[in-house]
């Protein structure tokens, strides 16, 4: 009786053998599960990330066009420039995506501002650095 049961598994783990030919639904279940699970984390790190990006060119959009201002201003004797085009005859043109506006200009001084396509917005004078908010 127990060598006609061995002989049965023995059958059954033959065929069984012979039918694995790839993977059952609940590995593919938890595959996808994971990746899921991945991406889920992944996805929010990603768009922080290019959105500081966005951030970090309209600053540097605010560093060149201080230079440029100071160019301007020295080739001008003193006068400050009050419209982007006074800018591009110094070389500045903003990054695709950065909106970069000279609200305040006068023979005090001049203030630009950038508003990035995240929609935040960045100032700075001839006299300060970058700053977070609008032209005051």
């Amino acid at each position: 009786m127990i060598s006609a049961i061995h002989k049965a598994l023995d059958a059954k783990r033959a065929r069984l053998e012979e039918d694995e030919k790839g993977f059952t639904l609940i590995e593919l279940l938890v595959v996808v599960l994971i990746i899921g699970i991945l991406a889920a984390i992944a996805i929010p790190v990603f768009l922080s990330q290019q959105d500081s990006a966005k951030d970090g060119a309209a600053k540097s959009d605010l560093g060149s066009a201080k230079v440029a201002v100071i160019s301007y201003v020295t080739t001008t004797n003193g006068t400050y420039p009050t419209t982007l085009a006074q800018l591009a005859t110094e070389g500045f043109t903003p990054t695709a995506g950065v909106t970069v506006t000279i609200p305040t200009s006068s023979s005090a001084g001049v203030c630009i501002q950038a508003v990035s396509s995240t929609s935040n917005v960045f100032h700075i004078t001839d006299t300060s650095g970058v700053t977070t908010g609008a032209c005051p």
